[in-house]
């Protein structure tokens, strides 16, 4: 669990990560380099989900070995299924991070909403529900690895 007092946002204990995989922590399907080793770090702490629509079929081969629960979804009404796997998990208790169209309602409904920039880009929509917008999937892992960070960043 993390837990942290943000000023001005709230009190935070976080038990859940849910990140999306492509964009995210893949660029065209390949695991970004070091982040397995960030996921297996944090997983110490958090239970690490990955929810994916898995675009590039890659997901399972890269994630081989690291400490995390992987879902694949099917076609259609993906950012529904995104939500709802967040709701069943308890979303005060969970932080996000995505990148796509896909993963703005998730972002929307958790603790604390994380957007990255990564090579594929990031959806407008999902940026506008981001709580936080990072331009690497390493710095967001970093702001969960190190809180105050996090604390630096929602405070007002």
């Amino acid at each position: 669990m993390i837990e942290v007092e943000v000023p001005g946002f709230g009190r935070l204990e976080i038990d859940h990560l849910v990140l999306d995989y492509n964009g995210t922590l893949a660029v065209d399907g390949r695991l970004v380099d070091g982040v397995a080793d960030d996921l297996d770090a944090l997983a110490d702490r958090l239970t690490v989900h990955v929810v994916t629509a898995d675009t590039f079929g890659k997901a399972a081969e890269a994630l081989a070995g690291v400490r995390c629960r992987l879902e694949i979804l099917p076609p259609g009404g993906q950012d529904v299924a995104k939500r709802d796997f967040v709701r069943a998990l308890g979303p005060e208790r969970t932080v996000c991070i995505g990148n796509g169209r896909n993963d703005r309602l998730m972002l929307r409904e958790a603790a604390v909403g994380m957007a990255v920039i990564l090579a594929e880009c990031a959806a407008g929509p999902t940026l506008a529900e981001a709580d936080v917008v990072a331009t690497g999937i390493r710095s967001a892992l970093a702001l969960l690895s190190h809180p105050l960070r996090l604390v630096a960043t929602l405070r007002s």
